[in-house]
């Protein structure tokens, strides 16, 4: 694993000409002495754009691809451009850049093998000390939409191989290292492909590829919808086969690992969404066949997601006034959405006109990392239960067999009960569902917050998700919590008290868990230190969104240099630039219209109906 342009600045400035290098460098100063965020925005927001430059160019290494790797973009099937079920063919540079089954990128150095060796303590105690639920703690900014959201997200962009025939520590299979990896450095790879490709709802195979779409899609291009998708999905749980014809068995990844309720809600939304799109390209282009219109739909519904994610998703969750800014400036650019909607894009750079149809930048081959696989580790956001309420009224609905409020794990899919969410969101109604998620909070990210709810693994074994957390970052090697700012040139704690950022009643209970503040592992750190105003996530947390929220989309084509109505049709560029959460959820369920009345952003708690 390599890092290229870590010592020596790029060879072309990224973001602002000339200008970039010293951006970045009084940006470092201006964070360090006062905080981005407690800069007036105008110039938190140049600040945060120089904090970008800088983590591109240290912070990026370079994985490496298999000995096997093609080069050159993938032969298509098709004379148009699509995506691909696997990710294969996207990048010029090389066929498997962001293919399922490569590997996982870095954004800091690994964590040395003298701190993997057991003399810490074991996940179990640090998740019963530290981690584990007492009394729920609400994060009220949000909703459980948002939380339900994340988790559809999340399975689009990565999943761990895992060794089919092991079990290692809490009853978890160990992970699988690619074989080319030198076994001093082992590299571990994604089954997911490592692109924004909504693969949780499209597969990231053929097989689950060709069981999604619908019996007539060879015609119209549709995908299946309500219970004919969950039913499908759900058959796709825990196969194993063969991978990559190497002679290693694998577990596939479930396509919706842990279904519950709020997942399947938004699965059954987008894929109505597909449909929808299909249905206004066959009126635009009537002689496509239904393999041009599935490839083409999925191509405006992946961007759909992406946009929603970023300009409207990320904002709830790190709602400061400087971060808004530039979130949206990140899609739109710093001139606005209305001065690109009405004049266009200004140049080929990212800042002015925002990333989609910008150049393709890339500063090391693209891959979903480490880092940004932890800090997304985000469980405390599940509920330990949810009340229903219809949304024409607001009253709970007590006629549900055993109650209004159901314990998470019953509106969850079980290994001995596959249908289980499927069955309770066709008891509850999918309006009625998106309402009382809407209006309810997922938990708080913070100390003593981990969700009670244990699923259960295919041996039998119930996971203490907290555990899992730990463990897993320390199997891939992940700094930890002050070895991890060191390497984003942020200041590490001194004491246990500045890791919990004041709080004197933590610091102690973390110091009773760790001898030295130096062993603290990241998923205590994120969870204990500091979170900027607005901010459901921790400032160090926020590093990694910041650096790698804008890759997703600028080392894709599909979002840069072939993001343009020659490759998504002008039907296509209209549908993305009108979307809005709001408004999938008024075309998709009509029924609660009365409901997003008064709601500017659909992640955050919507006014009660009644």
């Amino acid at each position: 694993m390599q890092r290229r342009r870590s010592e020596a600045p790029p060879a072309r400035p990224i973001l602002l000409g000339a200008a970039g290098p010293a951006l970045a460098w009084v940006a470092e100063h201006l964070d360090r002495r006062f905080g981005w965020d407690r800069l007036p925005p105008a110039l938190g927001l140049l600040t945060l754009i120089g904090l970008r430059q800088r983590l591109r160019e240290r912070n990026l290494y370079d994985p490496g691809l298999p000995a096997h790797a093609g080069e050159g973009r993938h032969p298509q099937s098709a004379p148009w451009l699509q995506r691909t079920a696997d990710g294969s063919g996207v990048h010029p540079e090389s066929a498997l850049i962001g293919a399922a089954g490569t590997r996982f990128g870095r954004n800091a150095p690994v964590l040395p093998e003298r701190d993997l060796a057991g003399s810490l303590p074991s996940p179990e105690a640090v998740s019963e000390a530290l981690l584990a639920r007492g009394q729920f703690r609400p994060a009220e900014s949000l909703n459980l939409l948002a939380a339900a959201w994340l988790q559809f997200e999340v399975h689009d962009w990565f999943t761990h191989q895992v060794q089919a025939d092991g079990e290692g520590p809490l009853g978890l299979a160990p992970l699988l290292h690619d074989p080319d990896s030198p076994a001093s450095l082992p590299m571990f790879l994604s089954d997911q492909t490592h692109w924004w490709d909504a693969s949780q709802l499209y597969g990231a195979n053929e097989r689950f590829a060709a069981a999604v779409r619908s019996e007539d899609s060879a015609v119209t291009g549709e995908v299946k919808v309500d219970d004919d998708l969950l039913r499908t999905m759900t058959e796709f749980v825990d196969r194993t086969e063969p991978h990559s014809g190497r002679g290693h068995a694998k577990r596939t990844p479930d396509p919706v690992p842990n279904l519950w309720i709020g997942l399947a809600l938004f699965h059954v939304v987008f894929a109505r969404e597909h449909n929808a799109i299909c249905d206004r390209l066959r009126v635009a282009n009537p002689g496509w066949e239904g393999d041009r219109l599935y490839a083409q739909a999925r191509l405006i519904n992946v961007a759909v997601m992406a946009k929603i994610h970023t300009v409207e998703w990320t904002p709830a969750l790190i709602a400061h006034p400087t971060t808004i800014r530039a979130i949206r400036a990140s899609w739109w650019g710093v001139l606005g959405e209305r001065f690109r909607r009405r004049f266009g894009r200004l140049g080929a750079g990212e800042v002015l006109s925002g990333i989609p149809g910008s150049r393709l930048d890339d500063e090391v081959p693209y891959a979903i990392t480490e880092e940004f696989v932890a800090v997304y580790r985000l469980h405390p956001l599940i509920p330990d239960e949810v009340t229903f309420h219809r949304a024409a009224d607001g009253a709970p609905m007590d006629d549900l067999e055993g109650g209004a409020t159901m314990a998470f794990e019953q509106i969850a899919v079980s290994r001995d009960d596959k249908g289980r969410a499927r069955r309770r969101l066709e008891e509850v109604g999918l309006e009625n569902a998106c309402y009382s998620l809407a209006i309810a909070h997922p938990g708080a990210l913070t100390l003593h917050n981990h969700p009670q709810f244990r699923p259960l693994l295919p041996s039998g074994v119930p996971l203490d998700l907290g555990a899992a957390d730990i463990l897993r970052c320390r199997e891939t090697g992940v700094p930890r919590y002050n070895e991890f700012r060191r390497s984003l040139r942020m200041a590490p704690a001194s004491s246990f008290r500045s890791l919990a950022d004041g709080d004197a009643t933590a610091a102690r209970e973390i110091e009773k868990v760790y001898e030295n503040v130096e062993d603290v592992d990241l998923i205590v750190g994120v969870m204990a230190d500091r979170k900027p105003a607005g901010f459901a996530i921790s400032d160090t947390a926020f590093r990694i969104f910041l650096l790698m929220a804008a890759r997703r989309l600028r080392s894709d084509p599909f979002f840069t240099t072939d993001y343009r109505e020659a490759v998504y049709t002008r039907e296509g560029l209209d549908w993305i630039d009108d979307a809005t959460m709001a408004g999938i959820l008024r075309r998709r369920l009509p029924a609660l219209e009365p409901a997003l009345r008064g709601v500017e952003n659909p992640f955050q708690p919507w006014p009660r109906v009644g």
